[in-house]
């Protein structure tokens, strides 16, 4: 069974498992720290970046994804750092020119401030962020859908683009960000983060249970 640990986040005393990851610790723990790509129910991939954290060790820090970042003792953790903040400003811009219509980015972007883009518009249906093929593999169990070539060629698809392999059960589209509402309780805005993201209505100023998650 996996000892329970300590670790800080953002200064504040987080008590969760060895190995947990980072992301989960800190939402059952009412910290927002935003995210996009991560499903609780499938293995994290840390694709989309937006969970972006600073991780300090031997007193030197590297950024890297909460969702993929397994927990250990005594381990010391900043969400909201101002580097932190820049590069998830950033990183919302890069995946606001690949999808400039999406309410759930848009919603993000208003999260964070994020109110230019400077880069080239691409007007794309897909962010590559994978909770498709996650979803595929893990959820459906039928793992059909993958992620096809590399740099700006890469993109998702069938086994020899056959519609016969994939079962129409919708998980994949239930879970893509582009095709989701931003909105569970329109006019409801989070306590912490300004948003319109549905919000747990146990906890109704974090964002814990948000769509996105």
């Amino acid at each position: 069974m996996p000892e329970p640990i300590t670790i800080f986040v953002d200064d504040i005393a987080i008590e969760t498992t060895e190995g947990a990851n980072v992301l989960d610790a800190a939402l059952r723990a009412g910290i927002c720290i935003p995210n996009l790509c991560y499903l609780p129910e499938v293995t994290p991939t840390g694709a989309c970046r937006v969970c972006i954290v600073e991780v300090e060790r031997h007193g030197r820090t590297k950024m890297t994804a909460a969702c993929t970042l397994e927990a250990r003792e005594g381990m010391i953790v900043r969400a909201h750092s101002e580097p932190v903040l820049r590069a998830r400003r950033n990183i919302v811009e890069l995946l606001l020119a690949e999808a400039p219509e999406s309410p759930v980015l848009q919603a993000l972007a208003e999260r964070l401030s994020v109110t230019d883009v400077r880069y080239s518009r691409r007007d794309r249906d897909c962010i590559l962020c994978g909770r498709c093929v996650a979803a595929c593999a893990e959820v459906a169990k039928q793992g059909s859908l993958g992620m096809i070539g590399r740099g700006a060629n890469r993109h998702k698809g069938l086994p020899f683009y056959k519609e016969e392999y994939c079962t129409q059960c919708n998980e994949c589209h239930d879970r893509c960000p582009l095709e989701l509402s931003p909105s569970g309780r329109r006019g409801d805005h989070c306590g912490v983060c300004g948003s319109e993201l549905s919000m747990n209505d146990a906890i109704p100023d974090i964002c814990e249970d948000c769509v996105l998650s």
